[in-house]
């Protein structure tokens, strides 16, 4: 079995003390330009609400839904219920969910910043489709490209931020991501707000300019240069240590480079990494890489984030006013997430994610009371309750900014060892896209169906998600990335699928050299 001769799975001894090294001006501008990645996914969540509630986009290629929005008495819970509308926002994911699969080899094999690349050219095609679309297969087409897109820059781009950063800084600089998504979904909103006022082009301009910050990351991608981990699975440890010494500042880095070379080798001897992720001494990685993204989106933000304008224009907004209150929620996500960049790496992932599961709780449990009792199928929301929602939904967003959303990312993308951690990322970002095509494609019917109980059904799933985090989680602040292992031997549950496996391989071994 490969790799069972070494006792711990991943380096062979613990040298985490002897990391030398500081945070140097190189390895800051390069996460800064990688993460440009995480502008375009949010980006997109952003402003593909916004453009479905224009009603120049909805007349030319939907125009069901058009004559539909302007039946004043239409059931307000109703009123944008349509499949192949949620299918324009919805495609982009089950496009990226397959590119993700893809990716994976790439990443591995050609390293981090190839995927980049292809990320960064593929979100750039679609953006221009989206802006010439003339008709409805055009604009999916336009769709599927920019999925591919997300699929390769959401594999690459945490992996990356994740290699490049020393032990001591990784959750802050790792959240550059997050920071850059929610920077990407505010952009969004604000240039919703204003290209609405551009009849009737203003669409095309919402849906192009994605083009910018795809020019960047793949321009960004040819210049960054290649994490010293990848360097040296491709076999090229001179310019992995030479990087390294960069990127640290320092030419003192045996210690961290020794783990690298070590977690190389024994990802050289891993043929079949997705094989191997189902072993049982990964089943801990492997539960948090499938739950983790899962807990994210089933935390409802993806009703406010792609749904915003939309969302509030059924609570009785006038268009301009949704418009405006979803640029507020941007603002406030783009907020907390600074809050978390520098608090993760004092307090730790644990209490962030349980404090902000509890305080979405409460959220989504008081937006869902005001909405049983005030709104209704004929009736909008007063002024006072429309306000008291706003505020209790921006406060629902800051706290998945400084929680899930950025650690939804972060904990998946440094929890694997060296060998499956390129294709533990793809498992991540599979069903991270899974999970959200299923929501964007039946949020809408199920806003029809549930009415106010769809907040308490998110609900539901937030309780049994802190709970999880508080039981199974272990605390990774401070944690090299190569010496991960070691915590799952330590925590009261993992350490049992763990150590057992280690057991019955040393067993084995004992018996094959009999």
């Amino acid at each position: 079995m490969a790799g069972g001769g070494i006792g711990t799975i991943g380096v062979k001894k613990e040298r985490a003390e002897n990391y030398r090294g500081k945070i140097t001006l190189y390895v800051i501008i390069a996460c800064i330009v990688a993460a440009v990645g995480g502008s375009l996914f949010g980006y997109d969540i952003g402003i593909s609400g916004g453009v479905t509630s224009m009603d120049e986009f909805l007349r030319r290629f939907f125009y069901s839904v058009y004559l539909k929005k302007q039946h004043v008495h239409e059931d307000n819970y109703c009123k944008y219920n349509n499949q192949v509308l949620a299918a324009f926002t919805s495609s982009l994911y089950l496009a990226g969910l397959v590119a993700s699969l893809v990716a994976s080899p790439i990443t591995r094999n050609y390293g981090r910043r190839a995927s980049i690349i292809c990320g960064g050219i593929s979100f750039f095609v679609g953006a221009v489709l989206n802006a010439a679309a003339i008709n409805l297969g055009m604009l999916l087409l336009g769709r599927i490209m920019l999925g591919v897109g997300i699929g390769f820059g959401n594999q690459a781009v945490p992996l990356y931020l994740s290699e490049m950063a020393p032990a001591h800084l990784r959750g802050c600089l790792n959240m550059m991501f997050q920071l850059a998504t929610t920077l990407g979904i505010f952009t969004a909103n604000m240039i919703n707000y204003g290209t609405s006022k551009l009849h009737p082009w203003g669409w095309r301009l919402s849906l192009g300019l994605a083009a910018g910050p795809a020019f960047v990351m793949t321009v960004g991608g040819l210049l960054l240069p290649e994490t010293p981990n990848s360097l040296i699975e491709q076999g090229n440890k001179v310019e992995g240590r030479r990087v390294l010494e960069k990127i640290r500042g320092t030419e003192n880095v045996e210690a961290e480079f020794e783990d690298m070379v070590d977690a190389s080798e024994l990802a050289q001897s891993i043929k079949h990494p997705f094989r191997n992720i189902l072993k049982r001494r990964n089943r801990p990685q492997l539960i948090m890489a499938i739950l983790m993204p899962t807990f994210q989106i089933l935390t409802g933000i993806n009703i406010i984030l792609f749904y915003a304008p939309v969302l509030f224009q059924s609570m009785g907004f006038k268009r301009t006013a949704s418009l405006y209150s979803s640029a507020l929620t941007g603002a406030v996500l783009a907020s907390s997430t600074v809050v978390s960049m520098a608090t993760v790496d004092r307090w730790g992932r644990r209490i962030l994610l349980i404090t902000g599961g509890i305080q979405m709780i409460i959220c989504q449990v008081i937006v869902a009371i005001i909405l049983g009792l005030k709104f209704g199928s004929d009736k909008e929301l007063s002024r006072g309750y429309s306000i008291i929602v706003v505020v209790f939904i921006c406060l629902f967003v800051a706290a998945f900014g400084y929680s899930w959303g950025p650690l939804g990312w972060t904990v998946p993308s440094e929890i694997f060892p060296l060998e499956t951690r390129s294709a533990g990322q793809s498992i991540t970002v599979t069903v991270n896209l899974f999970f959200t095509f299923a929501i964007a494609q039946s949020f809408l019917s199920l806003l029809c169906v549930m009415r106010f109980g769809i907040f308490l059904f998110f609900t539901g799933w937030i309780a049994i998600m802190t709970i999880f985090v508080y039981l199974f989680l272990p605390e990774t602040k401070g944690v090299p990335i190569e010496e991960m292992m070691r915590l799952w031997e330590k925590h009261w549950l993992w350490k049992k699928v763990v150590l057992e496996d280690q057991q019955a391989n040393n067993t084995t071994n004992g018996f094959n050299h009999a």
